[in-house]
C-alpha cells in the first residue's frame, strides 16, 4: 500500500541532545529545501508540521524529548499544527513502546530513517544535497560531524544501540563539505563524533583523523579548526605535529576520559588505565604548548565507591583540567552497566557531581587570573545586555567559557575576530577591553 504523503507549508525543526543531532537537523533542513519545502529551526510560529528530533542518551535527556512531544501532542490536539513527526535517538530506541502512548504522533522514524520521513513529507531524497546544509546555530561557526555510529564497548553507553557500528565520511567529502560552508560564511568548524579517534579505519585500513585535519586546515578563509571528542585510549599521537604546525587548528582538546580509577575504567570497558591516561595526557601537554584541555567525567557508575571517588577527586585536583564537565550515572536499558546493580543513590551522586565541580570552579578560577594583563584573539559570537560575547581558541561554544568585551568599545559585527587585553577574570568568564 502506497503511503500517503503530506507537503507542508511550512515545517519547523525542534532539536533537542547533542550538536551530532544539530548536524543531523541541519541535514534535514537542506533535503527538505532541495524539495521546496519551507523549513525553518524552532520557530514554530505558523507551522503547520512539527518535526522533533529528539535525544534518547540519558534519563534527563529522554525526559525532555517526551515532554517536548507531549506539548505539541496537545497542540496537535488543539488544531494547532497539522502534521506532528518524531524522529532521531529516542524514536530509534522507543518508537515501539511511546507509539501506542502517543497516538497524537502521526509518524515515529529512527537515526537512519530520513529518505522515509522526507518520503512522508512528499519530498524525494537527494545524496548530492548531503553536503550542502546551513549551519542553525550560528551564521560563522558550525558543527561537522566526520562519522556516525561507535565501535566501543563502553558499558554505560546505549550510543550503539541507537547509532550503529563506526561509519566515516571520506575526507574528500568532508573537505568538499567544509569547503561549502565556508563559502556560506562560516569561520569556524567543529569537527565531532561519537569517537574521532577511530576516524577512517573502516575506510582505509587505519586511522586518518591527522589526514582529515590537515586537508581541512588548508581550506581558504577556514579561521578555527576544532577537534572534539577524542577518547584517550589508542590516541591517535599523529594529530599533535598537525595542531601545533597549523595556525588556524585551535590549540584545544576534548577528550573524554570519563574516570581514572582502574577500578571503575574496567567495570566501564574503557580499555586504558590510569597509568597509561596519565602517560597520553602527559604526551599531550608536552607536544602542544600551551593546549586547553577539556574533559568529561561520569561520576555514580556501578562499581564506583568511596575510595574510587577520592581518587578520581585528587586527580583533577592534579591535573586542572582547562575546562571540564560531569554527568551523574544512570542505568540504561540494553547496555552491560544496566545489568549491574545501581548501588550509589541518586543524592550521593549529585553531592559527587557538585563536589566535583566546586574543584573546577577554583582550578578555572586560577586558569583565567593567569591570563590577566595577557591579549587574546577572540571571535564575537552575540551581544547580551551592555557586552559583545566573545570566545578565545581555548573555548568551543555553549559549553566553556567567554570574554565580556562592552558594547562601548564600538561597532563590532558577529562573527568578526579582534584582539583584546584581558583585564579582569572570573571562575568560568573573562573580561576584555578592545586593542
Amino acid at each position: 500500500m502506497k503511503t500517503k504523503t503530506h507537503k507542508p507549508n511550512k515545517v519547523s525543526i525542534i532539536t533537542l541532545g547533542c550538536s551530532k543531532n544539530t548536524v543531523d537537523s541541519e541535514v534535514l533542513q537542506s533535503q527538505l529545501t532541495g524539495g521546496r519545502v519551507h523549513s525553518v529551526h524552532e520557530d514554530t510560529a505558523d507551522a503547520d508540521t512539527i518535526i522533533i528530533n529528539t535525544c534518547g542518551f540519558i534519563d534527563n535527556a529522554k525526559q525532555e524529548s517526551i515532554d517536548t512531544i507531549l506539548q505539541f501532542a496537545e497542540e496537535k490536539k488543539a488544531g494547532k499544527i497539522e502534521n506532528l513527526i518524531v524522529t532521531g535517538c529516542l524514536s530509534e530506541r522507543y518508537k515501539e513502546d511511546l507509539s501506542p502512548e502517543i497516538p497524537e504522533v502521526d509518524k515515529w522514524y529512527g537515526t537512519f530513517e530520513l529518505p522515509q520521513l522526507l518520503n512522508h513529507l512528499g519530498v524525494d531524497y537527494k545524496k548530492e544535497l548531503l553536503g550542502e546544509r546551513k549551519s542553525s546555530v550560528s551564521r560563522h561557526y558550525a558543527y561537522m560531524k566526520i562519522s556516525e555510529g561507535c565501535d566501543r564497548p563502553c558499558s554505560f553507553c546505549a550510543i550503539p544501540l541507537m547509532r550503529g557500528k563506526h561509519v566515516s565520511k571520506s575526507i574528500d567529502e568532508l573537505v568538499a563539505e567544509a569547503k561549502g560552508l565556508v563559502r556560506d560564511g562560516i569561520k569556524e568548524i567543529m569537527l565531532i563524533a561519537q569517537d574521532s579517534t577511530y576516524y577512517g579505519i573502516d575506510l582505509y585500513g587505519e586511522r586518518r583523523l591527522h589526514e582529515l585535519m590537515d586537508r581541512l586546515s588548508d581550506i581558504e578563509g577556514l579561521e578555527w579548526l576544532r577537534l572534539h571528542y577524542a577518547y584517550p585510549s589508542k590516541f591517535p599521537f599523529e594529530v599533535l605535529p598537525i595542531i601545533n604546525s597549523k595556525p588556524n587548528i585551535c590549540k584545544y582538546l576534548d577528550i573524554p576520559i570519563q574516570h581514572i580509577s582502574d577500578n571503575v575504567l574496567k567495570t566501564m570497558r574503557r580499555g586504558i588505565t590510569k597509568h597509561r591516561t596519565e602517560e597520553v595526557l602527559d604526551r599531550i601537554k608536552a607536544e602542544v604548548s600551551g593546549i586547553a584541555l577539556r574533559t568529561t567525567l561520569l561520576v555514580g557508575h556501578p562499581g564506583e565507591y568511596e575510595q574510587d571517588f577520592e581518587e578520581l577527586k585528587s586527580f583533577v585536583e592534579q591535573y586542572k583540567f582547562n575546562r571540564l564537565g560531569v554527568f551523574t550515572y544512570s542505568h540504561e536499558g540494553g547496555t552491560h552497566a544496566g545489568t549491574l546493580e545501581d548501588h550509589v543513590a541518586d543524592e550521593i551522586k549529585a553531592a559527587r557531581a557538585e563536589e566535583i565541580m566546586g574543584i573546577q570552579h577554583d582550578i578555572s578560577f586560577m586558569h583565567n587570573q593567569a591570563l590577566v594583563g595577557t591579549e587574546q584573539k577572540i571571535i564575537i559570537d552575540r551581544i547580551e545586555g551592555d557586552f559583545y560575547m566573545g570566545r578565545t581558541q581555548f573555548d568551543s561554544p555553549d559549553v566553556d567559557n567567554e570574554v565580556l568585551l562592552p558594547l562601548s568599545s564600538g561597532y563590532l559585527r558577529l562573527g568578526d575576530f579582534v584582539n583584546v587585553r584581558i583585564t579582569d577574570a572570573e571562575p568560568f568568564d573573562l573580561i576584555g577591553e578592545l586593542l
